[in-house]
């Protein structure tokens, strides 16, 4: 389940590759951190689709939305089966 949107931080990486610096681990270094009730927002100059490959395949669950002109931002979280562990 999606955490709800006050759990997220934002991380606008878009000067970050105009200025051709490579985001990813920092991104990385963000999803790393999130507690199970948190995510964080990449806002991106595109659809960062490898991005989403590569966090879908560590078990982070995304949505896309399109942001303002060209943007995009994509939400990212720790997906959890929802069953507690004692």
């Amino acid at each position: 389940m999606m955490p709800s949107l006050n759990q997220f931080k934002r991380f606008d990486v878009r000067e970050m590759i105009r200025a051709g610096v490579e985001p990813f681990p920092f991104i990385r270094e963000r999803v790393g951190k999130l507690k199970p009730d948190e995510g964080v927002i990449i806002v991106a100059p595109f659809l960062p689709s490898p991005l989403i490959e590569k966090l879908g395949s560590e078990g982070f669950a995304s949505k896309v939305e399109r942001g303002g002109g060209a943007d995009w931002l994509v939400y990212f979280w720790q997906e959890t089966d929802g069953t507690l562990t004692s």
